[in-house]
């Protein structure tokens, strides 16, 4: 059990969740973040702040939800794919080089080909106008309803993103606007193709640098191919051979990979409350979740309504090194008001006192970062009353 405690505790250390970031720049510790983490995935659910400025909330002081757009213009990150929709370093712009070129050369069956000559007429128009937004389309060249602003227009402008050949050079709240690499990138940037053991190592020191402790399918997560996998294999097996990974067995003979330096430095628990969003990256790999918290979970707004346990939009609670329990929660915006549907907690021990005291002013920070200054948490009173 200790050394499970000590497993937690980097895990959450690693993924700056036991101290705030180092700099009284929010713009800056912001882009700190993103590149210790490596990528901030994107959501389009609103029920709370989105998923990508609720991760970069619990652990920056003070952010700002503009400071993405900012650090955008700044050439600072830039949007793409990681396992999903997200915001990545423009340092580690080439690594998305693997999966634009597969696209580009119709490996990936999700993208294939289709209304090349609509692709080619908006790669022209954002050539000649400049930065174009889905809105944008079909303003020229017919009467409104026309085919362009429907399914193909969409997907044209979708599939040269995936391609690399349109970049999101900024939003206005979610609606994104594209431009060509060229005036988005960087001068100087390395745009070299990475090789596959260059790939691997990449997603390797990325999932390592951010994790502390992770498992074999963490490491290969959505990257398909026998050759990554191999490539991938033989790199896990060098760092242990090398002694700078550590092998945990548990369970049915199962392994988790812990940095070894991390692993022999005292990490304390602090006490802390921090509500998450379920696509935070600390539990965004349910497997290893279980695995390392003996928390097993699941977002249910994709759940039957009827087959709901916790609710619509149920959002992780982590206690100094626990994941205690879940919270449905959802902003009211046009009334300011942030209203607490439900609490779960876990059958675990640990400070009740501590615990709700901690979470009552957890959540009038989160309920005012979602514009909301009114806080309707008789849930949580209630819970209290009764724990």
């Amino acid at each position: 059990m200790e050394q499970f405690e000590q497993l937690r505790r980097i895990t959450l250390a690693k993924q700056g969740l036991l101290s705030e970031v180092e700099s009284s720049d929010g713009l800056q510790a912001t882009k700190l973040v993103i590149e210790h983490l490596g990528y901030v995935q994107i959501d389009t659910l609103s029920v709370v702040e989105r998923a990508h400025n609720h991760v970069l909330w619990s652990r920056v002081p003070n952010y700002n939800p503009n400071y993405l757009n900012q650090l955008i213009k700044e050439q600072s990150i830039f949007e793409y794919w990681y396992h999903a929709a997200a915001y990545l370093p423009m340092q580690d712009y080439r690594f998305a080089l693997i999966q634009m070129n597969s696209i580009r050369n119709g490996e990936n069956r999700y993208f294939q080909s289709t209304h090349t000559q609509l692709m080619k007429d908006v790669l022209a128009r954002v050539k000649s106008e400049g930065p174009l937004r889905l809105r944008d389309i079909d303003k020229k060249g017919g009467a409104k309803g026309n085919w362009w602003s429907y399914g193909p227009g969409k997907r044209a402008v979708e599939h040269l993103f995936m391609r690399g050949e349109l970049m999101v050079c900024k939003r206005n709240g979610m609606e994104k606007v594209y431009d060509l690499p060229e005036r988005c990138l960087p001068c100087g940037l390395n745009t070299s193709t990475p090789s596959l053991s260059e790939y691997a190592e990449y997603l390797f020191n990325t999932t390592r640098r951010a994790h502390g402790v992770f498992n074999w399918k963490q490491l290969v997560h959505l990257r398909p191919g026998k050759p990554l996998r191999e490539e991938m294999r033989q790199l896990l097996n060098d760092h242990i051979q090398s002694g700078d990974i550590t092998v945990v067995k548990h369970g049915k003979g199962k392994e988790l990979y812990v940095d070894t330096q991390t692993f022999e430095q005292p990490i304390q628990s602090k006490s802390v409350v921090k509500v998450l969003s379920p696509f935070d990256n600390l539990v965004i790999h349910r497997e290893r979740l279980n695995e390392l918290f003996g928390f097993d979970y699941k977002i249910e707004c994709y759940v039957a309504q009827d087959k709901r346990k916790y609710g619509y939009f149920c959002l992780p609670i982590l206690f100094a090194d626990q994941l205690v329990g879940r919270i449905d929660c959802k902003a009211h915006r046009s009334e300011q008001r942030f209203e607490v549907l439900s609490l779960h907690l876990e059958d675990l021990e640990f400070d009740r006192e501590e615990f709700f005291s901690l979470l009552s002013k957890e959540l009038e920070k989160f309920a005012s970062f979602n514009g909301c200054p009114i806080l309707d948490k008789k849930v949580v009173d209630k819970s209290y009353r009764n724990s």
